[in-house]
This record gives structure tokens, sequence and C-alpha cells, in this order.
């Protein structure tokens, strides 16, 4: 049985390793905003590209593995803290402390709710689905992401989540900082700024890709 610290380690070195992940995609998506001919034949060879390479192919288990894990943590130890009666609701901390930090568990649902309804959407009607083919010959999973952000109710759940995401970031990578004890007091006000501009840029970046393809392809 791993000890209550493990846990938190073990949930900061998944969380950083997402952070990360968070970044990759969110490189690789901002093709969707290239003039729509080039976004077209462009975000489907880099598609093609991913699901080709093996390289990428391990570290997409690594995710998968990185999510349930960090999932299965957050939740126990919610669940530890709630049960020793460690929760800031019923502590002097929680005047002090921001509303984000007290509720990460419910962010994190939330976020895993979100990521359940994105998997669906893409990535299984990519792996598993009857997608047609660009005249590149590679599956167009450029048209399969704009036919799905025409829809304005997943563009709102889309920008809910990006601002449930932006929060958990937030608190996520600094309290990872602490943790690991990569932590300097000299340093702590650049930790929280770089957290936060990061966290930001992220949440906003993808929140406004549903956004632009929604009102460009009316």
């Amino acid at each position: 049985m791993l000890s209550t610290l493990s846990r938190k380690i073990l949930m900061c070195l998944t969380g950083l390793f997402l952070s990360f992940f968070l970044l990759i995609h969110f490189l690789g998506n901002l093709q969707l905003f290239l003039p729509q001919e080039q976004a077209h034949l462009q975000f489907n060879a880099y598609s093609h590209f991913l699901s080709g390479n093996i390289v990428i192919k391990i570290v997409s288990y690594v995710l998968y593995a990185s999510i349930i894990l960090h999932a299965l943590d957050g939740l126990i130890i919610t669940l530890k803290n709630k049960k020793s009666g460690g929760n800031y609701q019923s502590d002097r901390r929680g005047r002090a402390s921001k509303w984000y930090s007290r509720n990460m568990g419910i962010l994190g649902t939330l976020l895993l709710i979100f990521l359940v309804i994105h998997f669906q959407n893409f990535w299984y009607v990519y792996k598993f689905g009857n997608l047609p083919l660009d005249k590149n010959g590679n599956k167009d999973l450029y048209i399969l992401v704009v036919n799905v952000f025409k829809e304005w109710w997943y563009v709102i759940i889309y920008i809910l989540s990006m601002i449930a995401l932006c929060y958990h970031l937030i608190q996520g990578i600094y309290s990872a900082i602490r943790t690991l004890g990569l932590f300097h007091p000299k340093y702590v006000k650049w930790f929280k700024v770089a957290g936060i501009a990061y966290s930001i840029i992220i949440s906003v970046g993808f929140a406004l890709m549903p956004i632009y393809v929604f009102f460009t392809y009316r």
C-alpha cells in the first residue's frame, strides 16, 4: 500500500506529465487557426504522423496510465482527507486559501467527465470510426473536429471545462512544485507567476479553438 506522501508524489509526477502533454497537444492544435485549406491537409497529416509513430504510441500509453493514476490518487487522497477531517471547509486555513484550492477534487471530476466526452467524440471515432479520407489519403480528422465544434452545446461545455482546467492547473502546478521539493522561498513569486501564466495561456488558447471554428464555419 502506498503512503499518503507517496500518493501525493505520484499525483504530482503524473500531473506534471499531463501538463507537459497539454503543451504539446496545444501546439499541435494551433494548426486549426491556419487558412482553411492549409489547416485541413496539415492537421490531418499531423494526426496521421502521430497515429503511426511508435514513440508517440508509447507516450500515449503513458498518457492513458497517467490520467487513470492521477484521477485515482486524487480521489483516494480527497476521501482520506475528508475521513480524517482534514478538509479546508472545517479548517481556519479556508479563510486564507483560494476556493479552487479547496475544490480540486470537484474541478478534477469535471475535467475527467470532459475527457470522457472528448475522447468519445475524437479519439474513439478516429481510431474505430469510419472517417472519410482527405485528398492526401489521410483520415479526415479535421472535418470531424469542425463538425463537432459547430455544435453550440459542445462549445459551451468546452469553454466551461477550460475554465475548470485553468484553476486546476494554477493550483496543481504550484502544489506539485512544493511537494516535490523544487520550491525555494526566494523564487516563490516567480514560480506562481510562471504557473499562472502557463495555465491561462493553455486554457484560453484551447477555449479559443472551438470558438474560432464555430464562428468561422457558420
